[in-house]
């Protein structure tokens, strides 16, 4: 695969070339079509892979690469919810001082987790971005689970 745009800017996946036209795949919504080969230049530089990431709005990558494990992602989803105190989280978790600070402070360096008064209390809370991906994942999991149980209901009568 090679990543290709057409003058507006717009990126493609060539999937096909033939003499006048290529097929391509629309990076954003996975459409296919046939384009005309002088519409189209090659973007060197621009893994493929890359780019069809970019699919997924860019608070969720970020999320996504910033969490490791459950633990992570846990405890992006917990302050997208609400901001805690630092005491409340230590509370919260079974993570000694010194690795729930650490993975804050990775959260941090993310642009996920910012520092934050709770309570008159040091604490910390989701970024705006942090609480976008979780709202698109989360909102996008309960769509599908509503979806899911509907047809099983229609399925069941």
């Amino acid at each position: 695969m090679r990543t290709v745009e057409d003058a507006s800017g717009r990126r493609y996946l060539l999937l096909k070339r033939s003499g006048e036209s290529s097929l391509v795949r629309d990076v954003e919504s996975g459409e296919e079509r046939y384009l005309p080969n002088e519409e189209l230049s090659a973007r060197h530089g621009v893994d493929p892979l890359s780019a069809v990431a970019e699919a997924v709005p860019a608070p969720v990558r970020r999320l996504l690469g910033a969490v490791h494990d459950d633990r992570g992602l846990g405890l992006v989803v917990t302050l997208a919810r609400e901001p805690r105190p630092a005491r409340a989280l230590l509370e919260a978790t079974d993570l000694c001082e010194s690795d729930l600070l650490g993975l804050l402070s990775e959260l941090r360096a993310a642009g996920l987790v910012e520092e934050a008064t709770v309570d008159g209390e040091r604490g910390y809370a989701a970024t705006d971005a942090a609480r976008e991906a979780v709202e698109t994942l989360t909102g996008a999991w309960s769509d599908e689970t509503q979806s899911a149980d509907a047809s099983s209901a229609e399925t069941s009568e």
